[in-house]
């Protein structure tokens, strides 16, 4: 392993904006009622494609306008999606409930809750004296908590102090697992970086450039591992082939449980930490 790098990005920078480049915010008309959605245009595209993505809704990706037959792709996303409309609804409902719970649970308040290795802890906010805010984890017979005492010099938002204070662990645990499997599978990443991506729990490179998500460190360790291992395999590996799979499951053979874990909770620990 070459290097092991904390991405330069900032911890937790203010709230991105809604669309990204290349996106549009459109309005579809279907049978049942009209339907907010993220019109997306990407050069790897080759045809139409709709996600419910946790945070920002239905997005809608196609080819850039530039590709023949997709200039005007409106009336041909609205066909689309009116086929798809029940599954589309239902999801959304379920992502409005999902933020219902998590909005209840008071997160980033004091008696709040937020995960750490899938366990939930409840927040304990403590303000103090000093420069810098610290972060302890305390386990008891009450229940799990993460004490966080805000000094009064430490200008920091406290998701910023919060988020810091993860990503430390997340690069620990992720570090300790590539040690576990890389030698394993015969691969050795040149690069490890941890970045805050919408739609991905981690990524690979052909020159062996790993990236995972710091929200890994939320989830249950063996999800964190599936993860990894993951990422590990493909620099063996490219496609999602038999092959492929056969060796992750080498190396972690639940692995479709965990994979079904974070696409279950993928919301909750995507909103973890916004204000």
């Amino acid at each position: 392993m070459a290097a092991v790098t904390l991405d330069p990005l900032p911890l937790w920078p203010a709230d991105p904006p809604t669309l990204g480049l290349g996106e549009e915010e459109r309005v579809g008309i279907l049978p049942g009622g009209s339907l907010h959605y993220i019109l997306r245009r990407s050069v790897r595209s080759r045809r139409l494609r709709v996600t419910v993505d946790p945070v920002r809704g239905v997005v809608v990706t196609v080819p850039p306008a530039t590709r023949r037959g997709w200039a005007r792709p409106e009336s041909d996303v609205e066909r689309f999606l009116g086929e798809r409309e029940a599954w589309v609804r239902r999801h959304l409902a379920r992502r409005a409930r999902e933020h219902s719970e998590l909005s209840a649970r008071g997160a980033l308040t004091d008696g709040g809750t937020v995960r750490l290795r899938g366990d939930l802890h409840r927040l304990r906010i403590v303000p103090t004296s000093g420069r810098r805010s610290t972060v302890e984890r305390s386990g008891s017979p009450d229940g799990d908590e993460l004490i966080i005492r805000l000094a009064s010099g430490d200008r920091r938002p406290l998701a910023t102090v919060l988020s810091a204070w993860l990503r430390e662990r997340a690069m620990a645990a992720i570090v300790r697992e590539l040690r576990e499997h890389a030698m394993a599978l015969g691969v050795a990443p040149s690069v490890v970086v941890l970045r805050d991506p919408r739609s991905r729990w981690g990524s690979a490179s052909r020159g062996g450039r790993l990236m995972f998500s710091w929200r890994l460190i939320l989830a249950p360790p063996e999800a964190l591992e599936t993860v990894v291992i993951h990422e590990l395999a493909h620099l063996r590996v490219f496609g999602h082939g038999p092959d492929f799979w056969a060796l992750v499951a080498s190396r972690r053979p639940d692995h479709a449980d965990w994979r079904l874990w974070l696409r279950r909770h993928s919301l909750e620990l995507h909103a973890a930490l916004r204000d």
